[in-house]
Order: structure tokens, then sequence, then C-alpha cells
């Protein structure tokens, strides 16, 4: 374990921590968010074949997330055991769900309790993670270090959204799960491991008894964080940006044919939405390296926001609708280096997992709460036009409550001190 008061200057961070920024790329890119990304490639397959509905697949799918209940539990086990055995466990886990999808026979419940297993491998595939060793290494550049991590997701949705459509089309949605298996636990893993290879990962909270207890860590306990108005505002900010834009992205490819686009043309929607995760996470992470985190935040909300309310126009073409799916996006996007960025720096990194995993936690209530309301408001409505209007509130409420959260001074501790 490393302490805060160990770090590097800042011109050494690069130096000394790009391994684990690679690392984060490969291993976060090959998460569980990958599929949500993709997972409307997944939709036709299986409604085909079983006769599910768009409101079925989306219920399903919310109700399967309900695993990220455990991920503030699994959260404070990265801080007692360190990250490597967590990503192992994560990747292992992820690759079989997988191969559980392709095999699926037909009963809903099947789909949804392989939804579970990919929730449960968030803590190992995502800044859980991964942003706790970059908030070891990175203080100066730590939000460009967590934007450069986090797009790892949307380098692997923009790379393999075309590949794993044509796999789809020429072998089935069966074949396409089983790629995603082999890309994972063949490819992604071993990667992750060798980037790791001698990279100090362990606690940063310990045993009382353990050598490392005595070593001071910048930080809130879980129980102080719990009792910080800011933190409940921070949670509800992913929750709500999630209810928008995963609500969008899991539902884009019908979205587009809805409105008059080709399947062809509807896939490229996927491809704008990705696309805007990279440079919702670079923009970011180098704009809060330099302004005020809150203030920048909140700009993008609200960029979203208008973005989805620019969507209910009923026929706004191919070039408009990409703009707009790009744009309603960039929130998303920024999310991903911007709650572990202001995770760290509103409350430090001794209990680092623990409350970054109850705000995944919550982040994945908001993610479930989206993809069944895009879901079942089409069933009902027969379009997705009280799903924006939700959605575009959604981002409003989310740039107001950014700009409520006003840093303070945090403490240091020793490791075993305070217990939480």
């Amino acid at each position: 374990m490393e302490s805060n008061l160990d770090r590097p200057a800042a011109a050494g961070e690069w130096a000394r921590g790009w391994p684990v920024v690679a690392a984060a790329m490969i291993g976060i890119g090959f998460g569980p968010g990958l599929f949500q990304n993709l997972s409307s490639l997944f939709v036709v397959g299986p409604i085909a074949e079983f006769g599910w509905s768009r409101g079925d697949i989306a219920t399903a799918a919310g109700l399967g997330l309900l695993g990220g209940l455990l991920v503030p539990f699994l959260g404070r086990l990265v801080d007692r055991w360190g990250v490597r055995l967590m990503i192992v466990l994560g990747m292992a886990l992820l690759a079989l769900v997988y191969a559980g999808l392709s095999a699926m026979t037909g009963p809903l419940w099947q789909y949804q309790a392989l939804v579970f297993g990919l929730a449960l491998a968030v803590p190992g595939t995502s800044a859980i993670v991964y942003g706790k060793l970059i908030a070891l290494r990175f203080e100066k550049h730590r939000g460009m270090a967590l934007g450069i991590a986090t797009s790892g997701i949307s380098i692997t949705s923009l790379a393999l959204a075309p590949v794993l459509g044509l796999v789809i089309t020429s072998y089935g949605w069966r074949v396409g799960f089983l790629a995603l298996c082999a890309a994972v636990g063949a490819a992604a893993l071993p990667a992750v491991l060798l980037l790791l290879r001698g990279v100090p990962a362990g606690p940063t909270r310990p045993d009382p008894d353990d050598a490392r207890a005595a070593i001071p860590v910048e930080g809130m306990t879980g129980s102080e964080t719990r009792r910080d108005g800011r933190y409940w505002r921070l949670g509800l900010c992913g929750a709500l940006i999630n209810v928008a834009s995963v609500g969008l992205v899991t539902s884009l490819v019908p979205f587009g044919v809805d409105r008059g686009l080709s399947a062809a043309e509807a896939a490229l929607l996927v491809t704008s939405f990705a696309a805007s995760q990279v440079v919702g996470r670079l923009v970011m992470g180098a704009l809060v390296d330099r302004f005020p985190p809150r203030v920048t935040a909140a700009v993008f909300a609200a960029i979203s926001c208008l973005a989805f309310v620019a969507l209910q126009l009923p026929q706004p073409g191919l070039a408009l609708l990409l703009t707009l799916v790009f744009l309603g996006g960039l929130m998303n996007g920024a999310e991903h280096d911007l709650l572990p960025f202001l995770t760290a720096r509103l409350f430090g990194i001794r209990a680092y997992g623990e409350v970054y995993g109850l705000l995944i936690m919550i982040s994945l209530i908001g993610t479930a709460s989206g993809i069944t309301a895009f879901g079942r408001l089409h069933d009902a409505t027969g379009g997705y036009d009280i799903a924006l209007v939700v959605a575009a509130v959604a981002l409003g409420i989310t740039a107001l409550l950014f700009l409520s959260l006003r840093e303070r001074p945090l403490p240091h501790v020793q490791a075993a001190a305070m217990p939480a």
C-alpha cells in the first residue's frame, strides 16, 4: 500500500503510472459496460427466436442489474484485499456470463440471472479498482489519467460495434456472445495482469494488526462519507445520468428504425454514441485538471439535456440524429471519469472501494430504471417521446446537483484508525 504523502512529482506521474492507465483502458474497455453499449445489437435475435418483446428484454435487464446492490460490499473487499484479486475474479465471471448468454434456451429468467452476473463483475472491471490505482499514482494529472483510462470502453465500443455486428449477421447472436467471452477471458485478462505485474496494489484499509495499518491515508471513512450530503447528491447525479443515457443507448437501433432509418443506418447511432464516450471522457479529464469540476460537469449535463430535447423531432434525418446522439451521450461519457475523480477529490482514498462501490450501486439503479423505462414506455405509447422527456428532465436536475458539490479539506489518518 502507498501513502498519499509519497506521491511522485507531477512530471513523473506518467512515467510511473502509464502501465496502470493502460491496464485500466483494457480492463474497463472489456467490462460489462461494453455489453451495455452494444446490447441493442443483440435485441433482434432473441426477439425472433424466443418471442420476447422489447419491454420484456428491458425489464429483465433492469431486474438483473439489481446485482448492483452487492457492489458496495464487494468494493469494501477491494479496500481490505487489494485490487488484483478482484480484477481476476471479475473478468473470469464476465467471461462465464457471456458463455451463459450464448447458451440461453428461451426462459426470460435465464437472461435476468445472467445480467445479474454482469452486475457482479463490475467491481473487478471498473473504476472501483482502476480508479483507486490511478488516484494513488496521479494528482496533478488525475483527471486526464482517469479520462484516458475510462475511454477504453468507448474505444472498444467503437472498434467492436461493426465487427460484432458482422459476426452476428453472419453467424448469429450466440456466436456474438462467444466472441465476447473469448475477448475477455483469452485476451483482456492476460493483458491486464501483464501490465500490472509488479505494481503495488495492496489494501488501503487493512486489518489493525497488519504492518501497513500505520501508514497515513488521505480521506474519510465510509460512515463519515455517508453522513455527508454531497455524497448522496453525487450518487443521484450518477443515477439520473444513467436513467437518461443508458436508457437511450440500449434502445438506439430500434429508436433509429422508428425514426425512419434503415437497420444499417440505425447501427451507426451506436457508433456515434461510442464516439461521444471517447470525447466526453478525454475532454472532461482535461478540463477538471484545470477548471472547477462542478461547473464543468454542470455544463456537460446541460448540453446533453438540450440534445435529448431535440431528439424528440419526428423526422430529424440521419446526420442530425448522429449529431444529437453524440451530444446526448457526452455526459454519460464524462460521468465515467468524473465520478471516480470526484470521489477521490471530495472524500479521499481511505475507503475508496466502499465509497465508490456504493456510488456504482446507485448508478446501476439508475441504469436499471432507464432501461426499463425506455422499453416499457415504448410498449405503452408506441414510441420513445415520453422517455426522451423524462431523460431531458433528469439531465437538467443533474446540472443543478453538480453545482452544489463544493470541496472541503480532507483528513490524514492511519489506515486502521477510525474503522468504518
